[in-house]
């Protein structure tokens, strides 16, 4: 744990100057119309669940490079979970993956998590590889083979993952399949698609009637000719065939280049089916990046088309915020500190937006001063709103320095190591 001390010692040591740039952005924004003391309170309210598979260096087909202090099971995953929820605030409940994550002990989980303060947001299932011990391989495929053997053990595993789920206080699926072809003719693509709508359906009648079941969508890999769930359409398509509860999952990695991913977003909710996102970020594909380090623009566009929606009623709730990375040379808890900054950070240029002013000129097609009153809020340094919501929740300002001057990194690795860290020595 990060005590509250070594946070407090961190804000002291930036209070003053985060002050003076509060006092400054309130003037701007009163200016705008805007009251800055109730935008900080609906960033408070922002969430993002943390993945459990990012707590640990991530890797390639290449290699993996493990860093120092990593969790070695899941109860130290949600110690790790715990520090940044202490931290930004923003995170508090883990999304597990099942096998990965599998406890022996649900009930000692479930039990950690309370005394950590931290919850359990939607469980993920693996259906994309073969785990030791399976009797029947997926490689040609989960949902969709053509062995009514292999999709019965897909359901039954996809089952045993919510019934986890259900025993750790879950009430989410998400579903995604690397179900696919690599080659023309490999497969029937409409009885592929006809095999995973049967199997979806048998998996949604026997979850518990208050769960949501999220259907992920990917434009390739590891199928390369046809995946089976490739786009936003093919989603939909599936979670209107499988019932009310099932919605569509927006991962914003899982787009072919150019895909103008907020009007994705913005068609979902249209059809009522936008149930939640997984969070990163992407230069050729599925890159697991950090959130908005490549296409920040990108990002606000998306909370732009989400705040509009919330605010006209055309989206009764927030959607399921999800982060998904891969942290493969960043600390694990850094990236997802970062993450959650830039998140909330977005979400409030979001609620910047002078709606009433983009409207109009929606209306009188002034093309120019639409654009220009979207780059006014995003264009605006909201550092110091988004600082004022992590304090309000008890965190720090700063949080990654506060966790760089906590040592919990140092710490971590010596108890999870049994060795004391040596730093390297500079040359």
């Amino acid at each position: 744990m990060i005590a509250p001390d070594r946070i407090d010692a961190s804000n002291r040591a930036c209070e003053a100057a985060w002050r003076r740039d509060y006092a400054h952005l309130g003037e701007q924004l009163r200016r705008r119309g805007l009251d800055p003391d109730a935008i900080v309170e609906q960033a408070a309210a922002f969430e993002a669940a943390a993945p459990s598979w990012a707590l640990g260096t991530g890797g390639t087909r290449f290699g993996r490079f493990p860093g120092r202090g990593e969790p070695r099971d899941v109860f130290e995953k949600m110690e790790d979970v715990s520090a940044a929820k202490r931290l930004c605030g923003a995170i508090s409940r883990i999304s597990l993956h099942i096998p990965w994550d599998e406890p022996d002990d649900p009930r000692a989980l479930r039990e950690q998590a309370a005394e950590l303060g931290v919850g359990f947001d939607a469980v993920n299932s693996n259906t994309f590889q073969d785990q030791p011990g399976q009797a029947l391989s997926y490689k040609f495929g989960s949902f969709q083979h053509t062995d009514p053997a292999v999709r019965k053990q897909a359901v039954a595993h996809n089952l045993h993952a919510a019934e986890t789920g259900a025993a750790l206080g879950s009430n989410a699926l998400t579903i995604w399949l690397g179900d696919g072809a690599n080659y023309p003719g490999q497969t029937h693509l409409r009885k592929a698609w006809e095999r995973v709508r049967d199997c979806l359906a048998e998996v949604y009648e026997a979850l518990p009637p208050d769960w949501s079941l999220f259907i992920e969508h990917k434009p390739f890999e590891p199928a390369f000719y046809a995946t089976v769930v490739a786009d936003w359409g093919s989603s939909l398509m599936l979670a209107r065939a499988t019932g009310e509860r099932a919605s569509c999952l927006v991962d914003l990695g899982h787009h072919l280049p150019n895909t103008n991913v907020e009007q994705v977003v913005a068609r979902l909710v249209t059809a009522g089916k936008l149930g939640g996102f997984h969070f990163n970020d992407a230069k050729y594909g599925d890159d697991d990046l950090t959130a908005g380090s490549i296409k920040p623009y990108q990002l606000f566009l998306v909370f732009n088309e989400l705040a509009d929606a919330l605010a006209d009623g055309a989206l009764p709730a927030p959607p399921a915020y999800m982060i998904d990375q891969s942290h493969n040379v960043k600390d694990p808890i850094e990236a997802l500190l970062q993450t959650a900054n830039r998140l909330q950070e977005t979400w409030i240029r979001a609620l910047l937006v002078r709606r009433d002013a983009l409207t109009h000129y929606q209306e009188t097609n002034d093309a120019l001063m639409a654009e220009e009153t979207l780059r006014e809020a995003y264009e605006t340094d909201v550092r110091p709103l988004a600082a004022a919501a992590r304090k309000r929740l008890g965190g720090a300002i700063d949080p990654i320095a506060a966790f760089r001057a906590s040592a919990y990194r140092e710490r971590a690795a010596e108890a999870r190591t049994g060795a004391a860290y040596v730093p390297p020595q500079s040359l």
